[in-house]
């Protein structure tokens, strides 16, 4: 029901800033929370942050400080990671939930690399 696009991914230098977008498309009157995770090599998928239709975000404590997420046009959402770090390397997953009976939909990935 819902499509998922992501945009601006990338590589950046450490200490750098990167703005991911993520453009929900479908039955997006069906999404209640959308959000960001993220998938580094050798490690489990974590929370980056979320946003829900009433603006309430979390964040996962691996960017807590450094990261922003923001909705606009009703969903699109956007997140801003600041001071990126080498260890913030990974596949970037953009997430959407609603009361649907199937699974979440997810967007493809978009791949982030901190790297001098």
């Amino acid at each position: 029901q819902v499509q998922l696009e992501e945009s601006g991914g990338g590589l950046v230098q450490p200490g750098g800033s990167l703005t991911l977008s993520c453009t929900a498309s479908g039955s997006t009157s069906q999404i209640n929370v959308m959000g960001w995770y993220r998938r580094a090599p050798g490690k489990p998928r974590e929370l980056v942050g979320t946003i829900s239709r009433s603006d309430r975000i979390e964040y996962g404590d691996s960017v807590k400080g450094r990261a922003t997420l923001s909705r606009t046009n009703d969903w699109k959402v956007h997140l801003q990671l600041n001071s990126l770090k080498p260890e913030d390397t990974a596949v970037y997953s953009c997430r959407a939930d609603g009361p649907w009976v199937g699974p979440s939909s997810w967007g493809q990935g978009t791949q982030v690399t901190v790297s001098s």
